[in-house]
């Protein structure tokens, strides 16, 4: 496969997976229990992606555990910062990975892996100078600090075949402005774990957050 067929067909990858669900739950998660937990009430909710941040020593461990005990789940790793750590989350079994900015040698690393890289920019020349390694999907970061939808409605114009999951202040409030922007796939959100319902074990009220923000997706 070349790179160019590849890039295309990552880029496709990424569609199919920010399709399958309005919101993208960003976890950090400490240990197997609290992975088991959290995750299985926000697939029961309906959200059937979720993004594993490499911001604690489990994160890895939890892509490999969360991959067997919810095989209906696309897992994701994020906060993924180098191509060592990008190879490591490969072999963990990750879906896709994310990066919340991005290097050249980490753009590289990702347009010659089966296993699609959703870079994060912060503006226009960030974009496009991943565009020249074939990158057409984007995270967003962090979108409420560098314009919001602002931002978004201004890179359509110009660059419209570019799509933004924009994570980084996002809230149940201002999701639904994101969502109805043509160029925003899903977006990325931190609310659907509050610290308080995770210390508590209190997993159908994590549940009941997932289908709200399931339904932030409906027209």
């Amino acid at each position: 496969m070349s790179l160019s067929q590849r890039m295309q067909a990552n880029n496709a990858r990424i569609d199919v997976i920010c399709a399958s669900a309005p919101v993208v739950p960003v976890l950090t998660l400490e240990n197997a229990e609290q992975a088991l937990g959290v995750c299985t009430a926000l697939v029961r909710g309906g959200l059937t992606v979720l993004e594993i941040t490499l911001r604690s020593e489990y994160g890895l461990k939890a892509i490999k555990q969360l991959k067997m005990a919810l095989p209906e789940a696309i897992i994701g790793a994020g906060t993924v910062l180098t191509p060592k750590q990008y190879d490591a989350c490969v072999e963990a079994g990750a879906d896709f990975i994310v990066s919340p900015g991005s290097t050249a040698q980490l753009l590289q690393h990702g347009s010659q892996s089966d296993v699609p890289l959703l870079p994060g920019i912060a503006s226009v020349s960030e974009a496009m100078e991943a565009m020249v390694f074939g990158y057409r999907r984007f995270k967003l970061f962090p979108a409420s600090i560098v314009g919001g939808t602002d931002f978004l409605k201004s890179i359509g114009g110009p660059i419209s075949e570019l799509k933004f999951c924009p994570t980084g202040g996002i809230k149940p409030t201002n999701a639904v402005d994101y969502l109805a922007l043509p160029n925003v796939m899903c977006v990325g959100g931190t609310w659907l774990t509050p610290a308080a319902l995770v210390q508590q074990e209190d997993w159908r009220a994590i549940e009941v957050l997932a289908r709200n923000a399931v339904a932030l997706g409906t027209p």
